[in-house]
């Protein structure tokens, strides 16, 4: 079993540092080490997708990019996370304004018990984003039209996100709240593992589109998915990353056994 990367190129081809450079992080959940030694860079304008068996490391490591670990009684995290070269783990950085960098959507839907408005104005609202009331308008729509979700909702934005949206809907709520804050980097834990196969497409289709501006790490136990949407993929075992490399290569020519053999689908 070998150690994840040192530092590869864009996987477009540009040449361009990494934005973010995660090195020998390892973590524990009290005396119990979750995480070994986890190395890999995530470039702007990039789809990274972290694939493995189920408790093998894949949400535990994501949850490290933006620290929501922080407020987990007896975990541990050690090495070097940087963004843009900047240590988030510093004494200095302020963890919220650290998060509102990072856009989350989690593998179930979970909307405020509130509008669909109000849903996607709460980021924006928190970090003081917009000057007045006609700017923050403007704003949720723009949130979800990136969202592919307005012309669905645009005629009743203050009826009930919980209640009154598919599924889907909701998802796709999410991801238009994740934008709110105008983050840099989209973190996705299984964002279509609950939703039908006609809102995962719609799912899919928007992760294409906003890795052209943004970063994106998507777990997913899919490997249909992880080839249609990635562009690199991470392969986790036993809290380890055992390999990663681009989609093509990951997905036709693994380096590694236990790569290959989960792939494949003997195992997992």
């Amino acid at each position: 079993m070998t150690d994840a990367p040192t530092t590869v190129s864009h996987p477009a081809g540009r040449n361009t540092p990494p934005f973010m450079e995660i090195r020998d992080l390892n973590l524990w959940y009290e005396e119990k080490q979750a995480l070994t030694d986890v190395n890999f860079d995530l470039y702007e304008t990039e789809a990274l997708a972290f694939i493995g068996p189920s408790g093998c490391g894949k949400s535990t490591a994501l949850k490290c990019l933006n620290r929501m670990h922080d407020d987990t009684r007896g975990v541990r995290v050690e090495g070097s996370l940087t963004l843009e070269g900047d240590d988030i783990y510093a004494p200095e950085v302020d963890p919220p304004l650290l998060r509102r960098r990072f856009g989350w959507v989690a593998q179930k839907p979970n909307p405020f018990p509130s509008s669909i408005f109000n849903n996607v104005a709460y980021g924006a609202r928190l970090h003081g984003l917009m000057r007045n009331r006609a700017e923050l308008e403007a704003h949720v729509e723009t949130c979800l039209q990136r969202a592919h979700l307005w012309d669905e909702v645009k005629d009743d934005l203050h009826r009930k996100a919980g209640t009154d949206l598919s599924g889907g809907q909701q998802q796709r709520l999410c991801i238009a709240r994740a934008l709110s804050t105008q983050p840099d980097v989209l973190l996705m834990d299984e964002p279509t593992g609950s939703i039908d196969p006609i809102a995962t497409a719609k799912v899919e289709e928007l992760v294409m589109e906003l890795k052209q501006s943004k970063s994106i790490v998507i777990i997913t136990h899919s490997m249909m998915q992880a080839r249609r949407v990635a562009d690199r993929v991470a392969y986790f075992h036993l809290g380890r990353l055992v390999e990663i490399g681009p989609n093509d290569k990951m997905f036709t020519g693994a380096e590694t056994a236990e790569a290959r053999s989960f792939i494949e689908g003997k195992f997992g």
